[in-house]
């Protein structure tokens, strides 16, 4: 492993399409504790999102940068394109078996996988994470010519609060947290064509058991119209992202109301959405393909590839 500590000068000199080594590192946070973000395995490339240093950025750390891990598809393309979105509360990243493992399989369809590591929490408080995450959606379509992808085929896949992400950037207009420094490249549209939510917190209602807020993204105390603007289910229009939706009938952590109220307002909203709920399983269960104990949740690769392939965003077998 090389470890990464580039100053923000390096950072200055790296291209748009830079490309780092695999590393890991440990940095303090704002508590004094230690976030270790562990690469997944097997990409092929790393892109910095922001190479002049990402907004509001407190360092050039590793845990700093924001940066995609790629997996393109192999072929000549267009392909679709997925942005992955790690879960972890907005305090750390469970990067391969809700990123990587994704990403692999997702590559291995046909389609080109790009696994976000986004900025945390304590050390970072909202909109660094959402910044984030709109810049890759915006930043894979900025280099749809040049990585052979569909420009109006780049979806997102997230998990837990990665899935919060997910809806978030699914319901958003695509401008919401302009930059006060745009680049070209975030005039772009953040919107994605499509999503994929397992178990996402996208319902902020505290009526819904084990819903307390977004704290750990907004900080204590936020006033509620800030965590109303971060509650996916209170923007869903007609406009939203088409969606497939994963949950389990026995996540304690986040309930599975949040998958089936969700799933009611696109419907009621008339987007193109898709709901399996499980009966067995806890939370965090990946993408159900390596769950021994539950093994009715194997089958939800096969369900995604299918929702895929029927809107034309994975190639048929």
């Amino acid at each position: 492993m090389i470890f990464l500590r580039a100053s923000l000068i390096a950072l200055l000199a790296l291209p748009l399409a830079s490309t780092v080594s695999a590393q890991s590192a440990a940095t303090p946070n704002a508590a004094g504790s230690l976030v270790s973000i562990v690469p997944p395995g097997g990409y092929t490339s790393v892109e910095i999102l922001w190479p002049g240093g990402a907004p509001s950025a407190l360092g050039t750390t590793f845990d700093d940068i924001p940066k995609l891990y790629c997996y393109p598809a192999a072929g000549d393309g267009p392909h679709t394109a997925v942005v992955v979105l790690p879960g972890g509360g907005y305090t750390h990243l469970v990067m391969d078996k809700e990123g990587g493992a994704e990403a692999r399989w997702l590559s291995a369809h046909g389609v080109s996988a790009y696994v976000l590591q986004y900025r945390l929490s304590p050390r970072y408080l909202y909109p660094a994470a959402l910044q984030d995450g709109m810049r890759a959606v915006r930043f894979v379509r900025a280099h749809a010519a040049q990585w052979h992808l569909r420009p109006d085929a780049v979806g997102v896949w997230g998990f837990s609060a990665g899935g919060h992400m997910a809806g978030f950037l699914a319901t958003a207009s695509g401008t919401t947290l302009s930059l006060a420094n745009p680049e070209a490249l975030d005039k772009l549209s953040a919107h994605p064509d499509f999503a994929i939510l397992s178990y996402a917190r996208v319902d902020l209602d505290p009526a819904i058991p084990g819903t307390f807020g977004m704290k750990a993204l907004t900080g204590p105390d936020a006033p509620q119209s800030l965590i109303d603007a971060l509650d996916p289910i209170l923007h869903v229009t007609a406009q939203t992202s088409p969606t497939f939706i994963y949950s389990t009938e026995n996540d304690q952590t986040v309930n599975s109301m949040n998958a089936t109220r969700f799933f009611d307002a696109l419907h009621k909203a008339g987007v193109p959405a898709e709901l399996h709920v499980f009966e067995l399983g806890p939370h965090g269960t990946h993408m159900g393909d390596d769950q021994p104990k539950f093994p009715e949740l194997a089958v939800t690769p096969l369900l995604i590839q299918h929702w895929l392939q029927l809107h034309g965003w994975m190639p048929a077998p």
